[in-house]
């Protein structure tokens, strides 16, 4: 099995709300008949195929919305509703955003009498390997091979950036499509950069001789989310990942014997290690929440700060005038990396469902082929500066610093993006991780003891029955 997200964390905040795919917090269980896993067309109605309209939707059908309204609001949604109104003039729209998409939705699943399209993201979404296995979504494929609103001659498909249809794979087959695109990098101040004559790093060596003059001037080199040590993990697996290829990813994803101890892996630990060792991390980063260390970094106490590309929305309104906070790739860990400089922790979020039983999924399906159009997805970067997964959407748009740093590392990257799925597949192999880089970084342990206390929780996991297993 295939399956993908981004990494889940314990706590309400924007990265919660990206957590998309849906498999890495547990909801409680579906029950009620299985269904099948797509639509009986001589059960549900379906238009007239034709070039305007490719996916068959019945004219004069309403289409019930439901959108998460989290950090990036409902505005983007409505949007593309007024848009498929201009497609479809017959048809009445329901529109309902909201906040607990799980506990709004499962009786409505559990009942067979779900809406036509729904967003399902946030802390209290529904779980996407639990409706899958109870048969209550569509594929997707129908849509992914459907003609693009932007240029009828390229699939919908065609139209995404890399790794957005894998990420909603799951059993070889589609059952989500992810809206916004996230990449992990470190943070920075470019004017702070400028003032000071430095030079964003490119190599791990680089970055320590930088940490240096940095501390120099008074400045804290580093700081993260203490409370939260799985985004000073993020850097670690990062650097493990460009060392190590794409074959470390897949083996400590597959739980394989041996995994966490593969030396890039190591060699990361000893990096992280050796910013605190030498002193470059701020003070008392341990024990900062989220905002409190994205604080401390937007005041200038420290220079990097460790997040994904969801900071700078995160921190509207707190960050002074003239900040201009810009995101860097992950330095290389050495020459003999696998993956160049510019390769990228990314995957995508916010994620789209269809359910099988929806009293319109053809209008649910058409709906996402408006909202993944090229008019809909600059639409939304417009409003919350955020990188949507719809290739070229934000090309000769005016954006922030943040989003056109985050836009250019994108592009730069290219096909070499690559993701963890450990963390959304097993929960407790996660918070072994989580615990210990927080330990980490805290110099109680060292990085052998690093590797060893993750490879035992691995190991445990790879023998217990009771979990299914997934490969890739």
């Amino acid at each position: 099995m295939d399956t993908s997200s981004t990494p889940v964390v314990r706590r309400t905040s924007r990265r919660r709300l990206l957590q998309a795919a849906g498999v890495g917090l547990a909801a409680p269980a579906l029950t009620g008949c299985v269904t099948s896993g797509g639509n009986d067309d001589t059960a549900v109605a379906k238009g007239r195929t034709s070039a305007e309209n490719p996916l068959g939707v019945p004219e004069k059908t309403p289409l019930e919305v439901v959108i998460f309204k989290g950090g990036y609001g409902d505005a983007y949604a409505t949007n593309a509703e007024a848009i498929y109104q201009q497609r479809h003039p017959g048809a009445t729209i329901d529109h309902k955003g909201i906040q607990k998409v799980g506990e709004a939705l499962q009786p409505r699943f559990v009942a067979d009498t779900p809406p036509d399209v729904v967003d399902n993201t946030g802390a209290g979404r529904l779980d996407l390997a639990t409706l899958v296995g109870a048969g209550k979504l569509t594929d997707l494929a129908e849509l992914l091979d459907a003609p693009s609103l932007d240029d009828p001659a390229r699939k919908l498909r065609d139209t995404l950036l890399p790794g957005v249809v894998e990420d909603g794979t799951l059993d070889g087959k589609v059952y989500s499509l992810n809206f916004t695109y996230t990449a992990w990098g470190l943070w920075y101040s470019k004017p702070l950069f400028d003032r000071h004559g430095w030079s964003y790093p490119t190599t791990w060596e680089a970055m320590l001789a930088l940490c240096a003059e940095i501390k120099k001037a008074g400045i804290a080199p580093w700081t993260y989310q203490g409370k939260y040590p799985e985004y000073l993990n993020d850097p670690l697996l990062a650097m493990a990942a460009k060392a190590g290829g794409q074959d470390l990813v897949k083996a400590v994803d597959n739980l394989q014997p041996g995994a966490w101890k593969q030396q890039p892996l190591l060699d990361a630990a000893g990096a992280i290690a050796e910013l605190a060792g030498r002193g470059y991390l701020l003070s008392g980063s341990e024990a900062l929440s989220h905002t409190e260390s994205q604080a401390a970094w937007s005041q200038g106490k420290a220079a990097f700060i460790p997040c994904g590309s969801w900071l700078e929305a995160e921190q509207k309104g707190i960050t002074p005038d003239g900040f201009d906070m810009v995101m860097g790739a992950v330095p290389a860990l050495g020459a003999g990396d696998k993956l160049p400089f510019g390769a990228l922790l990314a995957a995508s979020s916010e994620s789209f469902l269809v359910p099988a039983k929806a009293k319109n999924p053809r209008g649910g399906l058409e709906f996402l082929r408006i909202l993944f159009s090229q008019p809909a997805a600059r639409t939304f970067a417009e409003l919350n500066s955020t990188l949507p997964s719809v290739a070229g959407a934000t090309d000769g748009l005016t954006v922030s610093t943040g989003l056109g740093s985050v836009r250019g590392a994108v592009t730069a990257a290219g096909t070499n993006t690559f993701t963890y799925r450990f963390r959304t597949w097993y929960a407790p192999l996660a918070k072994a991780v989580d615990d210990a880089t927080g330990e980490l970084a805290t110099r109680r342990i060292s990085p052998a003891q690093w590797a060893d206390r993750i490879q035992q929780a691995a190991d445990a996991l790879a023998k217990d029955t009771t979990v299914t297993k997934y490969r890739r």
